[in-house]
């Protein structure tokens, strides 16, 4: 994942554009860099491996006038083909100059196209697949059909490309002009007065313009400060165009005084499961976003897969739990980058739940489309408003979390979970396996979970002085059963995220079937301890589990409901969370983990909004 900026205004494009890549840090921080289109016909460049503060240093060393045009494009790097270097930082330029691309995703036949490049005598700077573009573009510009046409020629281009790409173009010819396209990977339009902007997403515009439209699909965008024109790839036919209000603010994007985004994003979970949850009860009954299935569509459901990656995956093993118990319905949970290679047996009675965060992740994205090719219903979960997956989707149910801008997924994990019950409300609702009254009142214990957490959060001091305690630690492990047993893996997930250590998530009952070979003295291991209310009989076999534990010498530390006294005996470290009803308890259990790992990442004085080699969206496979 890359972020990408485009303006074309009455303002000096720098100011704007370097501002845009801060706040689109998160998607990239490989390298960074700038190209400024002059209205005397020169295009000037800057770029740089590192930060976009190390990109502001370099131009503090040029002359103002030489970067003082009012269009411009830029770019924040998550290297995918070559180092992170300077040379492989973008723009990247064609070999006169000219032409000047930015680029996220992966142009898949880049070697035979370099090759051909190469044979007609060009050389080529970089070692990234990126590059090509602006030779090919540029190449079509001077010569055949396209020749003098900046926007035939990279739609010329375009249509030879494969792969999952956002590509903007700019050309010192045409200074008040910028072309991009989107396949696959996400490129919003931002509308203002007398201005237009491009970013990855509404964050590279969110200080000037609430009023967007989402690129869709094999589309083509030309921007000037009057306006925007939408094309598609081939025809240069015009297309239908979905403009939306951004509802939130820059103030959302910012850190609001918090030392790391995530921090500030831990605390939001209270409104992102409430805002996720609101106006989805009207008269008694679920209501999704966006539903292109009726009734009976919902009624002939006979199985249901949940497809998803890193983090969604583990809230959809949540989902597992409550479809299955309030539906009766099969559920099974697929990674996502699995689960069309193994030819999975899906029909028209077939829903798939896609999990997705950005709404563009590429491997879920593409098991979509499997699923669509072979007549299965889609139902997408999604943070993103008009991306490619809902999209695509029969139907869609928001998760209403805001920007998360740490790239470890803290508030939109909790979003996704409270959407996943959602979905199963709404299928216990059309298959008539739950009463309305039935529906309501699990709705209402929803409802009642953003001030649990509340309380959660004002509880985590002794976690986070737990975790400075532990930063040494070699390895951590985390074991549950039931919804307890990905609420482990997330934890393990994410303190391999953050702190770059080993930790491993199982479920309790496998401890004796090889992982109680890793026990030994001192070795710290979380235990996500079920209601002894709710789940009594999985409470004594955690009980029975803890004592295998702590008869091989590791360190237990519990996550229990309050009150829970059989326990507090087996608990090296005790962690008391608010009794609720089981089937919600990873929407508490999960925030002492999240809050854990952030912790002990910051004591080993890692960055813990920007892991190492991690992107906040994946959009190449």
């Amino acid at each position: 994942m890359c972020g990408i900026v485009g303006y074309v205004g009455h303002r000096p494009a720098l100011g704007v554009v370097v501002e845009a890549l801060r706040r689109m840090e998160y998607r990239g921080y490989d390298s960074a860099g700038v190209a400024i289109l002059g209205e005397d016909g020169k295009l000037a460049v800057e770029r740089r491996a590192g930060s976009p503060q190390v990109l502001v240093d370099a131009l503090a060393d040029h002359d103002p006038a030489e970067f003082a045009g009012t269009a411009g494009i830029g770019h924040t790097r998550w290297a995918t083909h070559g180092r992170p270097t300077d040379r492989n930082a973008h723009p990247h330029r064609d070999a006169t100059g000219e032409f000047a691309v930015v680029h996220n995703g992966i142009i898949e036949n880049f070697i035979p196209l370099r090759a051909e490049l190469e044979a007609a005598g060009i050389e080529l700077e970089s070692d990234t697949d990126s590059e090509v573009a602006a030779h090919l573009v540029a190449l079509a510009y001077a010569e055949g059909p396209t020749a003098g046409d900046f926007v035939a020629s990279v739609r010329s281009v375009l249509q030879r490309l494969e792969g999952a790409f956002t590509l903007v173009f700019a050309h010192a010819g045409h200074p008040d002009t910028i072309v991009a396209a989107r396949r696959s990977t996400p490129l919003v339009i931002g509308v203002g007065e007398g201005e237009m902007f491009l970013g990855s997403d509404v964050a590279a515009f969110i200080e000037h313009t609430r009023e967007a439209v989402e690129l869709g699909q094999d589309q083509v965008v030309v921007i000037t400060a009057d306006g925007y024109k939408v094309t598609d790839f081939f025809g240069g036919e015009d297309v239908e165009i979905r403009p939306f209000t951004i509802d939130w603010d820059l103030k959302a994007a910012e850190k609001g005084g918090y030392n790391y985004f995530m921090l500030k994003e831990i605390q939001e979970q209270p409104q992102a499961v409430a805002e996720t949850l609101m106006g989805h009860l009207v008269d008694g009954e679920i209501i999704l976003d966006e539903q292109r299935l009726s009734a009976q569509d919902l009624r002939d459901i006979d199985k249901v897969f949940v497809v998803a990656c890193g983090t969604a995956y583990h809230s959809g093993l949540v989902a597992k739990y409550a479809i299955e118990h309030w539906t009766r319905l099969p559920v099974e949970v697929e990674l996502a980058s699995e689960f069309r290679y193994r030819d999975p047996v899906l029909g028209q009675n077939t829903l798939v739940v896609a999990i997705s965060q950005s709404g563009e992740t590429a491997d879920t994205l593409e098991a979509v489309r499997h699923a669509k090719d072979q007549g299965a219903r889609v139902l997408a979960v999604c943070n993103t408003n008009g991306a490619q997956i809902p999209r695509e989707a029969d139907a869609v149910l928001y998760t209403r979390a805001g920007p998360e801008i740490g790239v470890a997924s803290t508030k939109c994990f909790l979003a996704q979970v409270t959407a996943n019950y959602l979905v199963g409300l709404a299928l216990a609702q059309a298959r008539g396996t739950k009463y309305q009254d039935e529906i309501m009142r699990e709705f209402a214990e929803l409802e009642a979970m953003p001030e649990l957490i509340e309380k959660v959060l004002g509880t985590l001091d002794p976690v986070r002085a737990l975790a400075r305690e532990l930063k040494d630690s070699p390895a951590v492990l985390f074991v549950g059963r039931h919804v307890g047993y990905p609420v482990a893996l997330e934890g393990a997930l994410k303190l391999k995220e953050l702190a770059y250590m080993h930790a491993e998530g199982f479920a309790a009952g496998e401890l004796k079937h090889g992982p109680i070979a890793l026990l030994e003295d001192g070795l710290p291991v979380f235990v996500v301890m079920p209601s002894p209310k709710g789940r009594a009989v999985l409470h004594s076999k955690m009980l029975s589990n803890i004592r295998e534990i702590q008869a091989r010498g590791a360190r237990t530390i519990v996550i229990a409901e309050e009150g829970d006294e059989l326990v507090r005996p087996f608990a090296d470290h005790l962690i008391e969370i608010p009794a609720c009803p089981t089937l919600l308890q990873p929407l508490l259990s999960t925030v002492p983990l999240q809050a854990f790992a952030a912790e002990l990442a910051e004591a080993k004085g890692y960055d813990v909004d920007k892991p190492r080699n991690l992107a906040k969206a994946v959009v190449v496979e």
